[in-house]
Parts: C-alpha cells; structure tokens; sequence
C-alpha cells in the first residue's frame, strides 16, 4: 500500500485496482479494513480504528484517496465535497478521436438493484470538463484529462460511453471490451484545503504504465 502523507488528521494513499474501497457483497478484503489495520498495527492500537470514508473510487479504478483519521476532519472534509472545494482529477484512455476539449451535462440515474447508472430525464445533473492530451491515430484512442463538477456513481464511465467514447476495457459500459480488459481510468489527481491548517494541499500521480497507457 502506498502512503503519499499522513498526519494525526489525514492519510492520503493509492488505491490499487480491484479492490473495493469498502466492504462490498463480495466479501473481497477492501481498502479501508487494509488501513484500519495498517493504523492499529503502527500506533499499536487497541481495539477498534476510526477511519472516515468521504469519497470513493470504483473498484477497478486506481489512483489518489484521502481518508480522515478524526471526526472533524471527516465532517470538514465532506464539507469540501459537498460544497466543490475538493477537486478530483482523472486521467482516462477513450475509444475514437475526441475533440479538444468540452463539457459533458447529462442526467444521471442509478438503479439499485443492477448497480448500473444510466442518463435519464429523471436523474440528477452530472458535469464533467474533458481535455484532449494525445490522440492515438493507430489504436484510435484518446488519452484526455477529467475535471468532475459533481460526483455521481460510475459518472465518468456513464457519460463517455454515452457519447459514444467508451473507457477502454470498461467490463461494465463499454460493450467493446474484451475480457479481462483493465479500465483506463485512473484519479491522478487530488487537491483540498487541511482541514486543521487551512492550507491547500495537492497530491499528483503518475499514470499506469500498463497498455493502453503506454502507448501515449
């Protein structure tokens, strides 16, 4: 597991691919249960950890998590979320040639029981900004940059494949990929104010250099 900062307040790590970030109907061990133990082992704590969930990856998506290892520090930092001060970046490889650069605004509504999230009238409003970083002529793949204005479940996902610009090896969207195709979809990028020191903090990661990475 790797550990990008920690302090009494924050534990700001990378999340692998497939793993939940909690516990799920699979049972799979997930990556807050992989903390609390990380944290129990290190500070030699007894009993129960206390650690605040604020925000999610999909399970096979990879990159940059910040967890709350204090009540206040969970309440303000869900407060950032809430109020779009948390700023989360994506980086993603898409089927076709995208253009340069836009913002995708769709409705979006998720069915419980499938777990799929589809754009639908009756949804709620999902933003994006995208920005094309290199088009792949041979492999007619796009590597762009993702900016979330709100946070829906499976959003990125949902509204690319919507636009007819699959996430290549999206096992859940993209009715192109081949199994066991990875998602090319990774949080490069994570920025937030401290919630003790008042003060921005940035946290930036370099992409997989696995296929279809590499090819960029």
């Amino acid at each position: 597991m790797k550990i990008l900062y920690e302090d009494n307040h924050l534990l700001v790590v990378v999340k692998p691919i497939n793993i939940p970030v909690c516990e799920d109907d699979s049972h799979d061990l997930d990556l807050l249960t992989i903390l609390k133990q990380y944290l129990k082992d290190k500070y030699h704590k007894p009993g129960n950890v206390y650690l605040g969930l604020v925000h999610r990856l999909d399970r096979p998506v990879s990159g940059v998590m910040v967890f709350a290892k204090t009540s206040k520090a969970a309440s303000r930092l869900s407060e950032q979320i809430r109020t779009n001060k948390l700023k989360k970046e994506y980086q993603a490889v898409v089927m076709g040639k995208i253009e340069n650069s836009g913002t995708y605004e769709d409705k979006l509504l998720k069915n419980k029981k499938t777990n799929m999230t589809t754009v639908d009238k009756n949804g709620k409003l999902s933003i994006l900004d995208y920005k094309l970083i290199k088009y792949n002529k041979e492999n007619d793949l796009s590597l762009v940059k993702i900016n979330l204005k709100t946070g829906r479940s499976h959003q990125i996902r949902v509204q690319f494949a919507y636009h007819n610009h699959y996430l290549y090896g999206d096992q859940r969207y993209n009715p192109y990929a081949k199994v066991k195709e990875q998602i090319a979809l990774c949080a490069t990028k994570l920025i937030f104010i401290h919630p003790t020191k008042n003060e921005e903090m940035t946290f930036q990661i370099d992409l997989p250099t696995s296929y279809p990475w590499d090819i960029f």
